[in-house]
Parts: structure tokens; sequence; C-alpha cells
């Protein structure tokens, strides 16, 4: 082995080790993070805990005569919406085929009874 391949060698493996070594550590590192927030967390919240979520009151305010009249329309709106969603327009499209074509069958007939 020659000079320059013993050298080459020789610093591609240093080389190798000291990156892998340096990853093993940089994970370990990470791992080691993550355990000391959470553990850090779980201390916090047995000496001072986040305060529970309290639901307002069930008092309300008394809205003004146009809030009132805006929730009101807005109610209007969303019940309209809601029957426009909720119905079934080929049903009704039959209902009113079946209407039309009774009405059309007495007002032939009236008009053809006249004619006799």
């Amino acid at each position: 082995m020659g000079f320059i391949t013993g050298y080459l060698s020789g610093l591609t493996l240093t080389s190798s080790l000291l990156y892998l070594s340096m990853r093993v550590h940089h994970a370990t590192r990470l791992k080691q993070s993550l355990a000391l927030r959470d553990s850090h967390a779980l201390l916090r919240n047995v000496y001072d805990p986040e305060p529970t979520y309290v639901p307002p009151s069930a008092r309300e305010r008394v809205g003004s005569l146009g809030d009132v009249a805006k929730d009101r329309w807005n109610g209007n709106v969303e019940s309209a919406v809601k029957k426009i969603y909720s119905t079934d327009w080929r049903r009704v499209r039959e209902e009113g085929e079946g209407w039309l074509g009774r009405a059309w069958d007495r007002v032939s007939k009236g008009v053809a009874g006249e004619g006799k």
C-alpha cells in the first residue's frame, strides 16, 4: 500500500467514524431533550397545574332590538336553508306533475263538455 493510498484510506476511515459518532451523539441528545421536556412538563403540572376550563355562567345578556331582529332573521334563514337541503326534490316534482296533470284533465274535460 502506497503512501497516498494509506493516507486516503485512513482519512476516509477516520471521517466515517467521526460522522457516525456525531450522528449517534445528535440522536442521543434529541432523545434526552424530549425526555427532559416531558419530565419538566409533568413536574410543572404537579406544582403549578394549568387552569381548567370553566364554562361561562348561564346568564345571558339581553341584546338590543337590532340584535334580536338579526338573530331572528338568521334563525329563519338557517331553517329555510336546512329545509331546502333536506327536501326530496324528486318527490316534489312528481307531486307537482300529478297535480298539474289532474288540473289539466279537469280543464280539458270542462272545455270538451262545453263544446257538445
